[in-house]
C-alpha cells in the first residue's frame, strides 16, 4: 500500500529484493560515498530494453542504469561527457562500470515534456505558452546539431556513423514487416523495393554533417528545475537537420496542431539562418521526406510494441501516425514518384480499424477510486483481493466542511467545487497524485494486470476527498483505455 505515492513496506526488504538480480550497491558507494538506503526499479517506458532504478542514500540520488548492450552504454557515456564539455543539458554521469553494464546518471525527476503538454492542454488548447516552450526546445536542438555537430566525434557511434542509405532501407524495411505485415496489408513486394530505393536517393540530397539524435521527441525532453534537459541521445549519429525537427513535431501522440507545426518550422528556418545560409524551398521538400520516413520507422515500432507485443501505449498512437500521414499526402508531393508506397498509404488511411485505437486495443485493468472518512473506519476494502494501491491523505487541503454552507453538500457539488479550484494548493494536490500513479497504472496495463486501488482519505469523507477522486478519475478517463468504478463510502 502506498501513502502519498511511498511505498509502506519496508525499504530495506524493497532493497534486498531487487538486488537478487541487480547490485548497484558498490557503484552508489562510489560516488556518493553513502550506502544505498532505497531503490526502486522505474516503470518501462518507451522502447527501450534499459532498466532504470531510483537509488536514494542518506542525502544523495540518482538513476541507476542496467542495460547489457555495452556499445549503446559506450556511446551514451561518451555522447555526454562531449556534451557536458559543450555545456548542453543533459544528464550528468555520476559512475559507470561498464564491465558490468551499469551507469549512474543524474535524476531529473519524472516530468517529460509530453508529461507537461498532456497536463496542460487538459483543459486548453496548446496556447502561446506551449508555443514558447518548442520554441525553446528547438533553440537548443539547434546548438546540438549544428555547434556540436561541428566536431563532434563519432568514435563510439552505434549502430552507425551515419544516418546513410543503409540505415534508411533499414527504416522502410522495418515499416514493411513489422507494420504492414502485422496489421495485413497487402503490397507488391518488388514494387516497393524500388521505391524505397528512389525515396531513400531522394533523401540523400540533403547535407548530411550535422547531429543527429535519431529519437528526439517530448518524451525524450525533460522539466527539471524549470530548465530543459535532454535524454536518449545514444543512438545519435550524423545526418540531415530536418529529420529530428520531424521527429519533434511530428511525434504521433503529442498532436501538435497542424497550423502550428508550421509555425514551428518557419521558427526553425528563421534561426537556423543564424548558423548558416539556407535554401528554403528545398530544405522544406526535404523536410516532408524525413517527415514521412519517420512516421513509417516509427509505425514500425508501433507495429512491434503494438501489435506484436500488445502493448497499450504504442496502440493507441497508431491512429495519431496514420492522421499525420494523411496530412503528409497533402504536403509530401514526392510520394507521386513512388506508385507503390503512395497506394500503400492510402490504403492505411482508408483502414478504419487503424484509425481508431479502441477496435486495437483493450486492456483488462480495473482502477477501483474510493474517498472514505479516516475518522469512520480504516481503508476501503479491496475486494479484489490482489492488495497493494494508493492510499491519499487530503486533510492537509482547505476544508469546506468548516463553512456552513458547505455542511450539508459533498464533494461532487458545484459550491464545492467552486470553493475548492480557488485554491491551487488543491489542484497541485491532485496533479502530484496523478504524476505518482501513472507509472503503476502504465506498468499495470503492460503486464496484463486487472486490478489497482487508489483511495482518497479526508476527515469526514465528505468533501475534499471525493471532490479529489472524482478528479483523478478524470484525469486517467482521459489517458487510458481503463475501466474506472468509482465510489464514495460514507455517501449514501
Amino acid at each position: 500500500m502506498c501513502v502519498f505515492g511511498k511505498s509502506i513496506a519496508d525499504n530495506d526488504i524493497k532493497h534486498k529484493q531487487i538486488n537478487q538480480s541487480v547490485n548497484f550497491d558498490q557503484l552508489f558507494f562510489s560516488y556518493a560515498n553513502e550506502p544505498i538506503k532505497h531503490i526502486e526499479l522505474l516503470p518501462e517506458s518507451g522502447g527501450s530494453y534499459r532498466k532504470y532504478y531510483r537509488i536514494t542514500g542518506e542525502t544523495k540520488q540518482c538513476l541507476g542504469v542496467e542495460n547489457s548492450d555495452q556499445k549503446e552504454n559506450l556511446a551514451f557515456v561518451d555522447y555526454t561527457r562531449q556534451f557536458e564539455k559543450l555545456g548542453l543539458n543533459v544528464p550528468k554521469v555520476l559512475a559507470e562500470n561498464l564491465e558490468k553494464n551499469q551507469y549512474l546518471i543524474e535524476d531529473l525527476g519524472d516530468e517529460t515534456l509530453f508529461s507537461y503538454l498532456s497536463e496542460h492542454r487538459a483543459d486548453k488548447n496548446f496556447d502561446e505558452h506551449l508555443i514558447e516552450i518548442y520554441k525553446s526546445v528547438i533553440k537548443q536542438l539547434l546548438v546540438f546539431q549544428v555547434k556540436a555537430g561541428k566536431n563532434f566525434d563519432y568514435t563510439h557511434a552505434y549502430p552507425k556513423v551515419e544516418f546513410d542509405k543503409q540505415s534508411m532501407l533499414w527504416d522502410l524495411n522495418y515499416f514493411k514487416y513489422h507494420f504492414l505485415k502485422l496489421a495485413k496489408i497487402p503490397f507488391d513486394e518488388h514494387g516497393l523495393e524500388k521505391d524505397f530505393e528512389t525515396f531513400s536517393n531522394f533523401l540523400l540530397t540533403a547535407p548530411s554533417e550535422y547531429f543527429l539524435f535519431r529519437d528526439f521527441q517530448s518524451r525524450n525532453i525533460m522539466l527539471h528545475n524549470e530548465k530543459l534537459y535532454f535524454i536518449d541521445y545514444q543512438g545519435g549519429r550524423k545526418g540531415a537537420l530536418q529529420y529530428d525537427l520531424a521527429s519533434l513535431l511530428h511525434q504521433a501522440k503529442a498532436d501538435i496542431p497542424y497550423p502550428i507545426r508550421e509555425q514551428l518550422l518557419d521558427f526553425y528556418i528563421a534561426e537556423l539562418r543564424n548558423y548558416q545560409e539556407i535554401d528554403e524551398v528545398s530544405f522544406q521538400k526535404q523536410y516532408y521526406g524525413f517527415v514521412f520516413i519517420r512516421i513509417l520507422q516509427t509505425l514500425g515500432a508501433y507495429g512491434f510494441r503494438g501489435l506484436y507485443e500488445k502493448k497499450e501505449h504504442f496502440l493507441k498512437s497508431i491512429p495519431f501516425a496514420i492522421d499525420n500521414l494523411e496530412y503528409l499526402l497533402k504536403k509530401f508531393e514526392f510520394l507521386s514518384e513512388t506508385p507503390v508506397l503512395n497506394g500503400i498509404i492510402t490504403e492505411l488511411i482508408n483502414t478504419e480499424n487503424l484509425r481508431h485505437h479502441e477496435k486495437l486495443s483493450s486492456s483488462n485493468l480495473t482502477i477501483n477510486i474510493n474517498s472514505f472518512s479516516f475518522k469512520k473506519g480504516s481503508y476501503p476494502e479491496d475486494l479484489s483481493g490482489n492488495g497493494g494501491g494508493f492510499v491519499f491523505d487530503c486533510r492537509g487541503l482547505p476544508n469546506p466542511g468548516r463553512f456552513e454552507a458547505y455542511k450539508t453538500l459533498n464533494g461532487k457539488d458545484e459550491a464545492v467545487i467552486k470553493y475548492l479550484e480557488q485554491h491551487t494548493e488543491v489542484a497541485d494536490f491532485i496533479n502530484n497524485c496523478y504524476r505518482t500513479v501513472i507509472g503503476s497504472i502504465q506498468n499495470y496495463i503492460s503486464r496484463d494486470f486487472e486490478h489497482l486501488q487508489i483511495n482518497f482519505g479526508c476527515t469526514g469523507g465528505q468533501h475534499r476527498s471525493v471532490y479529489c477522486a472524482e478528479r483523478l478519475s478524470e484525469n486517467i478517463s482521459k489517458n487510458f483505455d481503463v475501466q474506472i468504478v468509482t465510489k464514495h463510502r460514507e455517501q449514501k
